[in-house]
């Protein structure tokens, strides 16, 4: 999936500490998961202090949550650039399914997103950063599909709850490829996707 492979930061030597931060603390929770990531440890890999690394996020829970901004930025730029590209409606929503999918098992932004998810009912920061990060995501989809009511191509009375429905669709399949249930892959994924995509826009030929 190109936009959740290029969306992906990557892990470099150089750039500021904070940002490095981010990326190796992402990696560690995509390969071993959030209980595995301290400050302690991570200063370790970063050649630095956990002293240091408190001064950039107060805990644990705010630097996930900065790690997931990170990680969704160039999505946000991604969707922007979908919106604005020339093609049918229904070639716009089926680029915004491709995008939204995981890569694959354990895809690192996918896994901040299940950890936030665990985490976010008990926090009250972390739940209104989920619902800003889901906002934008809703947003988007929403006027993928307006254009496409507009342009006769979708038949939709219900625009916001049809997305909803679409992406509550979207995080139960994505969810099943990133943590490597079986029978779940991304191929699978992807055409579950846009068979149940198709029959919730009613799209037109």
């Amino acid at each position: 999936m190109a936009g959740a492979a290029a969306a992906r930061p990557g892990r470099s030597a150089g750039g500021d500490l904070r940002t490095r931060t981010l990326q190796e603390a992402t990696a560690v929770v995509a390969e071993e998961g959030l209980a595995s990531l301290t400050m302690a440890s991570l200063a370790k890999r970063l050649g630095t202090s956990g002293g240091h690394l408190l001064y950039y996020f107060r805990s644990k829970n705010l630097l996930l949550v900065e790690a997931l901004r990170y990680s969704e930025a160039a999505l946000t730029e991604e969707r922007a650039a979908l919106l604005a590209r020339r093609v049918t409606p229904a070639r716009r929503l089926d680029l915004y399914l491709d995008l939204y999918l995981p890569a694959g098992p354990r895809d690192p932004r996918w896994m901040l997103w299940v950890e936030l998810w665990a985490r976010s009912g008990s926090d009250d920061e972390l739940r209104a950063a989920q619902q800003e990060l889901d906002q934008g995501w809703q947003r988007d989809l929403e006027a993928i599909l307006a254009k496409g009511v507009d342009r006769g191509a979708f038949t939709i009375d219900d625009v916001p709850g049809r997305a909803s429905q679409l992406l509550a669709l979207l995080d139960g399949l994505s969810t099943r490829v990133v943590l490597g249930q079986p029978g779940a892959d991304r191929p699978r994924a992807l055409a579950a996707a846009r068979d149940a995509a198709a029959v919730l826009v009613a799209a037109g030929g």
